[in-house]
């Protein structure tokens, strides 16, 4: 979630679901996990959070795998990927200072060097009008799910032939799940 925290926060209003692309701030509170974003104000989505749960999907590595790697020439073309599903309830921040607080943390996390130089020459009264354009919020994770789709239901040669094409691939995506596969077919290893 931390590697690839540009993720989806979706919501319904009356069976109608609504989506937002945002980057997140992942952290752990005592034993709790904490999202932490902000939105624009003219993003009516957040009309919508009252105690109502949301979910948040961090869409991390995926892949085409073509049929060609596999032993076996009756199969089809699928797809590899990773992703998690967070669920919890939105907490609202109601104060400029709150938002200045999380638009700091933000940029602490992704731009440190504007943080210690440029953000601090800008003055109080600009960035509360900024802050007051956007609303800032956490989410408390109640309910986290893995999914994976890495071939799981080949056998160790198909494997093993996607893991190879995949690490030689100038393709970021596909050197990440060929590192995933790997985690799981050694685990099977081991455990066999």
């Amino acid at each position: 979630m931390r590697e690839f925290n540009f993720a989806t926060l979706v919501s319904a209003e009356n069976d109608h679901p609504n989506a937002t692309h945002l980057p997140f701030i992942i952290e752990e509170h005592e034993d709790k996990l904490v999202l932490s974003a902000h939105m624009a104000k003219a993003n009516l989505q957040w009309k919508e959070f009252g105690e109502k749960q949301v979910l948040v999907i961090f869409q991390e590595p995926h892949a085409y795998v073509s049929p060609l790697l596999y032993t076996d020439k009756l199969n089809v073309p699928t797809w590899n990927y990773v992703a998690v599903h967070a669920y919890g309830r939105v907490k609202l921040f109601e104060t400029a200072d709150e938002n200045i607080a999380l638009l700091e943390k933000m940029i602490a996390a992704f731009d440190p060097k504007y943080l210690e130089t440029n953000w601090q020459e800008i003055p109080y009264e600009y960035k509360a009008s900024r802050a007051k354009a956007i609303v800032a919020f956490e989410i408390e994770v109640a309910d986290l799910q893995g999914k994976k789709k890495l071939n799981q239901n080949k056998g160790v040669e198909d494997a093993e032939n996607v893991i190879a094409a995949f690490e030689k691939s100038d393709s970021r995506n596909e050197q990440q799940i060929a590192r995933f596969m790997k985690e799981i077919y050694k685990s099977d290893e081991n455990s066999g």
